[in-house]
């Protein structure tokens, strides 16, 4: 998917905001467990962007490791264990 890789290479650029508005589309269009890892990387970006920006982003990252709890890393090709890792050291989780 299409989405995923520019959702991957802007989360490696550390542009969260970005990669949380390209996974909007694919999210809406999925279904099942599909949607669900979506959710669950869109929220992520969140709590990244919210890092970023100084505030506090602990809400959100306890609802994306809600939504990705169970997921292999790496899924539908993208290894997101890092970056829920990353999120959870930026926000002291």
């Amino acid at each position: 998917m299409e989405a995923f890789k520019e959702a991957w290479r802007l989360f490696q650029e550390g542009e969260y905001f970005e990669a949380h508005e390209v996974l909007e589309g694919p999210w809406r269009e999925a279904e099942g467990e599909e949607r669900r890892f979506l959710q669950g990387l869109i929220l992520l970006a969140a709590a990244l962007h919210q890092a970023k920006m100084g505030r506090r982003g602990l809400r959100n990252l306890k609802k994306a490791e809600g939504k990705l709890q169970g997921f292999p890393s790496p899924y539908l090709g993208l290894d997101w264990q890092p970056l829920l890792q990353e999120a959870r050291r930026r926000l002291g989780a």
